[in-house]
């Protein structure tokens, strides 16, 4: 008999974000070329989609492509961008099928007018899902704040907003208005501990999980296994853990 998970997390999973990571790798390590691994990494999407939904995830936020990314071979960048068009063309119908809405984030001005236009399309087609897939593409954390303290700014200097009215919440409100809300979950593959720039303001909370598995090799099964260790997990948000306060938790 299997022993159900104890679990001492009351905070449910809603939204869950993924560096998916070691694409070059898996591919080095077959003989294969590095887009072949990217290739293989776009296939994980779908299992990992349906295992999200299964398992009841309203969110799911996949690091497709970093501001960083830019400076790779001029090469692989072709390459990665022939790659995130293919795949909205070709799996667009599929996600609207299967009730998922598609957002793209991040800085376009890089794109060409014809990616622009995919990514539009892509978006309005699935605009009635209800599981939220965002893609990062041409995303920094930092870009992210950047970009919204502009936006504040503006507001600012327009007469919209006094400065006094800028607070953390209402930072997090700009940031989200075509953002990304905080994920309760940030899962890394194939072994690097550190965030890359993902999400920094967002995943100020956010319970993180590494795997030493490659993302080519990151299914279904893989995410289960990570979404059983969060609901292992205690989430405080810098509170006392409540089994322990006992008679001092206002301590």
């Amino acid at each position: 008999m299997v022993e159900p998970i104890h679990t001492h997390n009351p905070h449910p999973l809603k939204h869950v974000a993924l560096i998916m990571d070691g694409n070059n790798r898996w591919a080095k390590e077959r003989g294969l070329s590095g887009i072949a691994g990217h290739e293989a990494g776009v296939e994980r999407i779908r299992d990992v989609l349906r295992a999200a939904k299964e398992k009841g995830v309203e969110a799911l936020t996949l690091f497709a492509f970093s501001s960083e990314n830019w400076n790779r071979p001029n090469l692989e960048v072709r390459g990665l961008m022939s790659l995130f068009s293919s795949y909205l063309k070709k799996e667009t119908k599929a996600l609207r099928d299967d009730g998922v809405c598609l957002k793209v984030i991040g800085n376009r001005s890089q794109f060409s007018d014809r990616l622009k236009r995919i990514i539009r399309d892509a978006e309005t087609a699935t605009a009635s899902g209800k599981l939220a897939l965002y893609l990062c593409v041409d995303y920094g954390g930092r870009w992210d704040v950047a970009n919204t303290a502009k936006l504040l700014a503006l507001e600012v200097q327009t007469g919209r907003l006094r400065p006094t009215d800028i607070s953390e919440e209402l930072f997090d409100q700009y940031m989200q208005k075509d953002g990304i809300p905080d994920p309760d979950l940030c899962i890394r593959t194939a072994g690097d501990k550190r965030l890359s720039n993902f999400l920094l303001w967002q995943m100020a909370y956010t319970e993180l999980y590494f795997t030493e598995c490659y993302w080519p090799d990151f299914d279904g099964n893989a995410l289960n296994v990570a979404i059983d260790e969060y609901h292992r997990r205690q989430r405080r948000f810098g509170m006392r853990d409540i089994a322990d306060a006992g008679e001092n938790a206002d301590v």
